[in-house]
């Protein structure tokens, strides 16, 4: 069982983050917390998983976010965990702050019910309240063909973002081919052979009629992103941008502006990426996972081989020529930096090289975002290490912070609200930290 890791054997995990936030006062405690439960996982006694089922469950989108296989979770959390949850109150008096849920029965954070609430302790320490949120009508839905609606277009950042993962699986295969912390293909696998309705290729019929249903019954979310894994050759006859443009062509065909757009894919060719933008795409993600060129090509053999990350970085900057450079912002996994065996050893490099590349992209006007990465056990990077250190994760959302505020970068647009308290984007803590801005739009 995946247990997580202590900086140090003497101190507490407590500890720990009270020193953390003492040598890094300017990063809030709930941010802190955030980040260790996101490198961490969560446990859930029997009692807090019944209060769970009754609201909105994970729908595992498109890799686990969990840091033990579905076969090992005794108390069969998979089917009752809950996507996210909002941690409020508490000895440290936490502004609301969302968390995606990724389990972990070994963790040392554990969510417990307390008189028909529930809470979060550490190591037996209580920490803070934790609010779920409803459902919303329309998961309880299913298409004409009989799939459920929450397998075509579940909605994650606590209802913001519908999340239309079309191709489920990727065609970097194999060790030598797949991102090393990546577990899309063995996540498919062991969702399907867990029984859960699990679409490999949606339709994009099935797209549009889950997104009319959606329209007509919700109000909460205000973007839409299309994504899935990397296509090489073709898929069903099709390359890559010409599967993938087909969904956000037919939704803005059909609801124009109704959501903010926003596509993952590979970095493409720029004339590939124009036609995404010319049917209505505003927001392009080339994710390039990490900055350091030596881990790029071990740690994304595939993508180091098929395209190459000098090639990487010069599509993300042409692609800023067409959707202006706040309109592209590609993914970072924060913490694949000091991964074994190839990864920097200490934080002082780790943090010195993703800060190198901040500050490239950032500026010429493009600002990446990161995800905190999960070592996942279906993963090559996460069957026999653990994540990175949790002062890594706090220095970088400083460093992040700092560095957009350097080159005097406005919030990224489509990830909702910024600022503690506010912020909703739940796999990393870099919106918590941004300071919040006065009369925002409700799209940005």
């Amino acid at each position: 069982m995946w247990v997580c890791p202590r900086e140090t054997h003497q101190d507490s995990a407590l500890d720990r983050i009270e020193a953390l936030a003492t040598e890094y006062p300017d990063i809030p405690v709930e941010a802190i917390f955030k980040e260790d439960l996101l490198r961490c996982g969560m446990a859930w006694s029997h009692e807090a998983l019944a209060i769970a089922e009754g609201y909105k469950r994970k729908a595992y989108f498109i890799f686990s976010f969990d840091m033990v296989p579905i076969a090992q979770m005794g108390q069969n959390e998979n089917t009752k965990a809950p996507e996210e949850v909002r941690l409020v109150g508490g000895p440290f008096h936490f502004q609301p702050v969302v968390v995606s849920v990724r389990l972990n029965p070994g963790s040392p954070y554990r969510v417990e019910a307390a008189d028909g609430e529930l809470v979060l302790e550490l190591e037996g320490h209580s920490i803070a309240s934790v609010e779920l949120q409803h459902s919303p009508e329309y998961y309880n839905r299913s298409l004409e063909n009989g799939k459920p609606l929450i397998d075509i277009a579940p909605t994650i950042e606590w209802g913001y973002l519908l999340y239309l993962t079309v191709f489920r699986l990727c065609q970097y295969f194999g060790a030598q081919e797949e991102c090393q912390f990546c577990d899309i293909n063995e996540n498919y696998r062991q969702q399907k052979k867990a029984g859960r309705p699990y679409t490999s290729v949606k339709a994009v019929e099935e797209i549009m009629e889950a997104l009319e249903i959606i329209a007509s019954t919700d109000s909460e979310s205000k973007a839409y992103t299309v994504t899935g894994g990397s296509i090489t050759g073709k898929l069903e006859g099709m390359t890559e941008v010409e599967f993938y443009v087909r969904y956000p062509e037919a939704i803005e065909k059909k609801f124009p502006r109704r959501w903010i757009s926003k596509v993952v894919v590979q970095a493409l060719a720029k004339e590939e990426i124009k036609r995404f933008h010319d049917v209505g795409v505003q927001i392009y993600h080339p994710n390039y996972e990490i900055w350091d060129e030596r881990l790029f090509n071990v740690l994304c053999a595939g993508k180091a081989r098929h395209i190459g990350h000098t090639q990487w970085v010069r599509r993300i900057l042409d692609a800023a020529d067409i959707f202006e450079p706040r309109n592209v912002i590609p993914n970072f996994v924060a913490g694949i930096e000091m991964s074994k065996p190839a990864g920097f050893e200490t934080v002082d490099e780790a943090i010195a090289s993703t800060a190198e590349g901040l500050d490239f992209f950032m500026s010429r006007g493009i600002a990446p975002r990161f995800t905190t990465w999960c070592p996942e056990p279906l993963s090559v990077l996460g069957r026999h290490q653990e994540g990175a250190p949790l002062e890594y994760h706090v220095r970088l959302l400083s460093v992040y912070r700092n560095t957009r505020a350097k080159y005097r970068l406005p919030p990224p647009p489509g990830y909702g609200e910024p600022g503690l308290g506010r912020a909703v984007f739940s796999v990393s803590a870099f919106m918590d930290v941004l300071p919040p801005q006065s009369n925002t739009d409700s799209h940005a």
